[in-house]
């Protein structure tokens, strides 16, 4: 079923997402606060631009937002040209920021009041996983609205799950990036160990990746951390925020997260060396002295 679809936000991650919602016959409208990348992406994709995330969205069955951060969210949704002011009584939202659960709860109590339906579903998987369709999506939010989403969402993912109330989905998505930046310091760790002890890293890390050492990371990364490649990816600068995020929301729910502060001041480091934009696989800088 072709569904009128509204994509907030073309980065490097929604650009690729809102393409594979238009390559799968949807007709898409498009928003970004740069024009020159909507007409980038118009030059590459079915679909139309329009001027304010209102214009984009009125008439939209589904709305998708990928923006920054809760501030660059609230401007897109209750800011004086946002969605909110256009968007339709049983239209679905579907939320693809990494956020705080507050700001998710906040606009699904305001989703309930106003007839629309609202979905938190932040992603996992990254640039790549974004430009092959394969992402992960964590969603928070009602069965009913999930149920309805679903076919739209595929579009751009692998795996898709509802986890419960909103803001769950956001939730999930601090676990996530609690995960990997254990993994990627020890990642870093590990392979620095094995140049310095004089070991060929590419076969070391052939045999190991087959073994309980395994992860998205060491099968994405490990060559280019080899190589002293950073220069792509998911950005220190995004990986320190979604940190931030996870650590507030500790300290609400008295979660314990040694570990994650020293990684995310870690990242601070990173972005003393001037690697702000570098792929969060960069912690390996930090080693090599």
């Amino acid at each position: 079923m072709t569904c009128k679809v509204a994509f907030i936000g073309l980065g490097v991650m929604g650009y690729p997402m809102a393409g594979y919602i238009s390559k799968a016959e949807h007709n898409v409208t498009v928003y970004n606060r740069t024009t020159a990348k909507a007409d980038k992406w118009l030059s590459e994709y079915k679909g139309a631009k329009a001027e304010t995330p209102a214009k984009a969205v009125d008439g939209a069955d589904f709305v998708f937002t990928c923006v920054g951060n809760d501030k660059d969210l609230k401007e897109v949704t209750f800011g004086n040209n946002g969605i909110f002011k256009t968007i339709k009584k049983g239209t679905i939202y579907i939320d693809n920021t990494t956020t705080s659960a507050t700001i998710a709860r906040e606009i699904y109590d305001y989703s309930k009041k106003n007839r629309f339906g609202f979905l938190d579903a932040p992603v996992s998987g990254g640039q790549a996983g974004a430009e092959n369709g394969v992402l992960t999506v964590m969603v928070g939010g009602d069965k009913e609205n999930f149920d309805k989403a679903k076919h739209v969402i595929d579009c751009y993912s692998k795996k898709i799950k509802l986890l419960g109330k909103a803001g769950n989905g956001q939730l999930a998505k601090m676990v996530n990036q609690i995960c990997i930046g254990g993994l990627v310091q020890a990642l870093s760790e590990g392979i620095n160990f094995g140049l310095k002890a004089g070991l060929h890293m590419e076969d070391v890390i052939e045999v190991i990746s087959k073994g309980a050492a395994q992860s998205w990371q060491m099968d994405n990364r490990y060559k280019t951390m080899i190589d002293d490649k950073f220069e792509f990816g998911f950005a220190v600068d995004w990986m320190r925020k979604d940190l931030e995020i996870a650590l507030e929301e500790a300290k609400k729910n008295n979660s314990l997260l040694p570990i994650t502060e020293i990684v995310d001041g870690y990242y601070g480091d990173v972005q003393k060396l001037g690697g702000n934009r570098w792929d969060t696989s960069s912690l390996i800088r930090r080693l090599r002295k």
